[in-house]
């Protein structure tokens, strides 16, 4: 019997041993999803040719203003140089036509500020500021069989207000030949003149002049009248007066007259190129028996921004003086002038 129990519980606790559970230290597993599908959309057809936009051989849209073109006019607007605006404004719409309302835009927009800081500025200003003006200086030496010496200098100061026009005037020419003087004329004068619109004004002047060359040894002249603008833009500028005048000359002679008399006066200016200008300025005294003619043609070439050349032809007609019958004057020079 015991040969036969022993197998036996062998068989029921291997029995028991398959039926009991098996257990596991981790997690179950399950099968990872499958993985999802994206739709995917057709590239857009392209635009048809009508609907595009006409394109610059640059790259640039046909109306517009190219970015590095842009940034030239600024960098030129910032300056505040008007030679330099008015040359990269040139090539800029020379080289963009399709943009010339957007650089003309740029350009007024910078105008319109500069002229309302320059009525802030002048409403805050007192009378010694706001001054420009230039010096010029010439002059000559020659020696050998005929020894000469000459000297031409000039300063004019001008200020610029909202209504007023203040100038002031002062010019020198000495020249001396084997030690005697053949020329020593002297110049000095203010004109305040008065704005009533862009072409009308009035006119003030007071004026003190030596050439006893000539016969006198002073002259003063007072006058006043009125001036119209016939042409101002960028490049031409032309202006005349017409006025009473009141002259008193003293003679080297010691002799002393004073009379009444008219007095008129043109002003012409044409640049040429920022760099090139030329202009005219005379102006004529008509009295009894009397008459006085001068007049200053000037061709100005900018060597630097403050500095220039300057070929002058000065021509002076004097008649009815009573120690030269009629005299007739001309001056050719060549000098420089500063800027201030």
């Amino acid at each position: 019997m015991q040969r036969w129990i022993l197998p036996l519980a062998g068989l029921t606790l291997a029995a028991e041993a398959a039926s009991a559970p098996v257990a596991f230290s981790q997690e179950p597993i399950y099968p990872a999803p499958p993985p999802a599908v994206v739709p995917t959309l057709p590239p857009p057809a392209p635009a048809p040719e009508s609907a595009r936009a006409p394109e610059h051989e640059h790259g640039q849209p046909e109306h517009g203003l190219p970015e590095a073109v842009r940034q030239m006019i600024t960098k030129a607007l910032e300056s505040g140089n008007d030679g330099d605006i008015a040359v990269v404004t040139k090539y800029a719409l020379s080289a963009n036509p399709e943009a010339t309302d957007q650089i003309q835009a740029m350009v007024d927009a910078y105008k319109t500020h500069v002229e309302e800081e320059r009525r802030e500025e002048i409403q805050e200003a007192s009378v010694f500021d706001l001054w420009d003006g230039k010096i010029e200086l010439g002059g000559f030496r020659s020696t050998g069989s005929t020894s000469e010496f000459g000297i031409s200098t000039s300063m004019s100061a001008t200020r610029k207000g909202l209504k007023w026009t203040h100038s002031l005037v002062a010019n020198a020419d000495y020249r001396e030949a084997n030690g005697e003087k053949s020329v020593e004329r002297i110049l000095a004068s203010y004109s305040p003149t008065y704005n009533f619109d862009a072409r009308n004004f009035a006119y003030g002047l007071v004026q003190y002049e030596r050439d006893p060359i000539v016969g006198y040894d002073y002259r003063y002249t007072g006058s006043f009248g009125i001036g119209y603008t016939l042409l101002s833009n960028d490049k031409v500028q032309l202006s005349t007066t017409l006025g009473p005048s009141l002259r008193d000359t003293a003679y080297t002679d010691d002799g002393k007259e004073t009379k009444f008399g008219a007095r008129s006066s043109l002003n012409f200016r044409w640049a040429f190129t920022p760099t090139l200008s030329v202009q005219q300025t005379a102006s004529a005294y008509a009295e009894s028996n009397t008459a006085s003619v001068t007049a200053l043609t000037a061709l100005d070439a900018r060597i630097v921004s403050k500095l220039s050349a300057r070929f002058s032809y000065n021509m002076q007609y004097e008649s009815g003086s009573k120690l030269v019958d009629r005299a007739f004057n001309t001056t050719s020079k060549m000098t420089l002038i500063y800027d201030f």
